[in-house]
């Protein structure tokens, strides 16, 4: 959702969409200025055993903004930090492709590529600018 969906995070959710317990408070104590870091929302959701969407949908629920993308996708100053990476090393190109569907890949799919290429998921992220990849969806659910 963009900046003009601030404050109706929650209308993404049926109504009547509950906050799972325990959520909330662990959200209240990392957010700063109505804002999560991704970083801090998966902390959260491995400390609580659940999957990020569910901490993204507690994000959502009380109306708080995700922040400070591992992919570099949203949340700076900047909005976007992730910058294109050319010439695509080999390895990740084909992983890329690989992995990749309708020109799209999952942030969790990059996530794993990163890993096992032992390299910043940003620098997956810009593979991703440069090859024309759009990565969705969003582990915590932003988009």
């Amino acid at each position: 959702m963009t900046h003009e969906d601030a404050g109706k995070y929650r209308a993404k959710h049926p109504p009547g969409t509950a906050l799972r317990p325990g959520l909330a408070q662990a959200l209240e104590t990392v957010a700063r200025d109505g804002r999560v870091t991704c970083a801090a929302a998966h902390k959260i959701a491995a400390a609580a055993g659940v999957l990020p969407t569910e901490v993204g949908k507690a994000i959502d629920l009380m109306e708080y903004r995700i922040t400070t993308c591992q992919m570099g996708l949203f949340g700076y100053p900047e909005k976007k930090r992730v910058k294109p990476v050319d010439p695509v090393p080999g390895p990740l190109k084909d992983a890329l492709l690989a992995a990749s569907s309708d020109n799209r890949i999952s942030c969790a799919a990059c996530w794993k590529i990163a890993d096992a290429l032992k390299i910043a998921r940003m620098e997956v992220a810009g593979a991703c600018e440069t090859l024309g990849v759009r990565i969705k969806p969003c582990q915590l659910g932003a988009f």
